[in-house]
Parts: structure tokens; sequence; C-alpha cells
């Protein structure tokens, strides 16, 4: 979702929790080219928003991901008569690789090579212009598809992103503080495979375990990951 629908959807639901008349009066980017700035002011608070990736460089190894695979299991939906789970590490892909000429590589193995594959596990290192190993398991008794995904290979650094980014962020909230508005730093996650309420609330926590970072009254987590039911929690009490 973009920035301002989540802030717009978040206002909306701040009116069912005591503040009825609540609008966003003001984007003040908008206003203010000259220098950072946040992102609303609704009535008395004024309102930060912000994203993290779950793991480093998230969204763009994603995109990189997509680069390769997107578009083929809906491609090859039709002429893949079993099932077909294809899992790539999650460095696989990388900068530098001919990403066309390995989703056409791809394309041509699972076209004349994947059919006569025996059901089960696989490990396969020799794909013909894919310069990586695929994870493959087969199944002629389940229902047909193709699937893609990639293996999660850990990372410690969440509490510790988590805290240079709301820090940074926090700093654009301070004036707003001194001048008496209400500060918000609203925190969105849309991963719906790897984040949830739990494992944000634990960064959180580990990261302030000192107290809101100077700047912010209140922290709030946003889950976007099914756009027709975004979730808000209030973080605030947690931290302080």
């Amino acid at each position: 979702m973009k920035d301002r629908d989540v802030i717009t959807t978040f206002v909306a639901y701040l009116q069912t929790k005591g503040h009825p008349d609540l609008r966003v009066e003001e984007w003040p980017e908008d206003v203010n080219r000259d220098s950072l700035e946040i992102d609303a002011i609704a009535g008395p608070f004024a309102i930060e928003h912000t994203s993290i990736d779950t793991l480093p460089n998230q969204r763009r190894d994603s995109d990189w991901f997509t680069q390769v695979v997107g578009g083929l299991e809906k491609e090859l939906s039709g002429s893949i008569t079993f099932r077909l789970n294809v899992t790539l590490e999650y460095e696989a892909v990388k900068k530098g690789q001919n990403w066309s000429a390995i989703q056409n590589a791809l394309k041509a193995w699972l076209t004349m090579d994947a059919p006569q594959l025996e059901d089960g596990k696989h490990i396969l290192d020799h794909i013909p212009g894919v310069p990586f190993h695929l994870r493959i398991v087969k199944s002629s008794a389940r229902p047909a598809g193709l699937f893609f995904s990639r293996y999660d290979r850990g990372d410690d650094t969440l509490s510790d992103r988590t805290r240079e980014l709301l820090v940074r962020k926090a700093e654009k909230l301070q004036r707003y503080q001194s001048s008496g508005k209400t500060t918000l730093l609203l925190v969105e996650s849309d991963d719906i495979a790897l984040m949830n309420e739990s494992k944000m609330f634990e960064a959180v926590r580990i990261a302030f375990d000192g107290g809101l970072p100077p700047g912010v009254d209140q922290l709030w987590y946003a889950d976007t990951s099914i756009p027709s039911e975004i979730l808000f929690t209030d973080f605030t009490p947690a931290v302080k």
C-alpha cells in the first residue's frame, strides 16, 4: 500500500478509538520541500510513517528474485501436469547475472526436463544456464502446479536495524513534540510470510529497552500483509 493510504486508514482507525472527528489536516512535506518533514498532521497528532524489511535488503532481493522467476508459475500452469515446488537459496539471485537468460533457461528445463524427473526430493546443481542449485520436490499425485520459493537464510539484525531506523525517523518528530503535538511513529510491515506482530514486538522491545526514542510519544505497528484487513497495534505500553 502507498504510505498515505496506510496513514489515512490509521487515522480512520483512531476515529473509532475515541477521536471521532479526527482527520488528516496537513501533509507537511507538501508544504515544506526545503528540509525533511514528517508525513501527516491529524488533530493533536504528528505522524511519521515508516516500513521495515524483515531481512536486510529484503525488498531489493525480492525484486531480483521476481526478475528471474516472475510470471513462470502462471505461464506454465497449463502445461505442468504434476506438482513442482522449486526452492532457491535466499541469495541465489545476484546483481550481475543475466536474469532474462536464467529465466529462459529455467523455462526450458521446466518444459522439457521436469516431466522426466522422478517424484520425490532432488537437489539439482547443473541445470544449463542456471548458475545456482535448485531444491525440487515433485509429486504427480498432488494437484498440478508450479511454485517458487526461497529459503529464509536467518537473521539476527532485526532489532538493531529497527533501532537505527526508528531513531532516525524520530528526529523529524522532535520539533513537533516541543510545540505540543502528540508525536506518533507508525511502523509498517506487509510481509505475510516472515513477519508477525510478536516478532516485531520483540524486536522493538529489545531495541528500546530503555524507553521510546527521543521525540516519540506513541509507537504503533501496522500489519498490512492483508490490505483488506489491516491491523494496528499500540506498542507504546510495552516500550515505556
